[in-house]
């Protein structure tokens, strides 16, 4: 997910910049700008991308057959 080639640039993860709150980043391009602004100086920063949290296992579903062969 990090890697992928077909991602939606964001200045939130991009090299040339650096966030200053939730909302605004300090492009060396631009100037401030919010997170999800874009440029055609867009390099892609895989450090700065903070993944989405995985799912939570539901174990009230589970029962003890699901783990017997």
């Amino acid at each position: 997910m990090l890697f992928r080639k077909d991602m939606d640039p964001r200045c939130a993860y991009c090299q040339r910049g650096q966030q200053i709150n939730e909302r605004e980043v300090a492009c060396v391009k631009r100037g401030i700008v919010a997170v999800e602004h874009h440029c055609r100086a867009f390099k892609y920063d895989p450090l700065k991308r903070v993944p989405p949290r995985p799912a939570a296992l539901e174990t009230e579903r589970l029962k003890e057959e699901d783990f017997s062969l």
